[in-house]
């Protein structure tokens, strides 16, 4: 049985949970731009015969948000799995795109 989640009875502990949530919304927001021109990118490749991957970009990509990451003290692994994961999803729309 699953419980629904139920107001906090610590007011910091809700004040935590409603910065937390805030930052959820927005994280989701920003990720849905990033994929509309992601798919610009992926429609344009398809329409110029382009490859959906591009490896170098990818690369350097990574290298410069793990920087970042260290920069802003965010486990860089972390920050690369989480972007090696969107790019793995960028990659999957421009080949469906590609292949019409």
């Amino acid at each position: 049985m699953t419980q629904s989640a139920q107001p906090s009875p610590d007011p910091v502990l809700a004040a935590y949970r409603k910065s937390i949530d805030n930052i959820d919304a927005a994280l989701i927001h920003i990720l849905a731009e990033r994929f509309r021109i992601t798919q610009a990118v992926g429609e344009h490749k398809a329409k110029t015969a382009l490859p959906a991957a591009d490896p170098g970009r990818e690369q350097a990509q990574i290298a410069r948000l793990r920087q970042l990451a260290e920069e802003a003290e965010l486990d860089p692994e972390f920050s690369e799995k989480f972007l090696r994961f969107i790019i793995d999803e960028v990659i999957r729309h421009h080949e469906k795109t590609a292949a019409g």
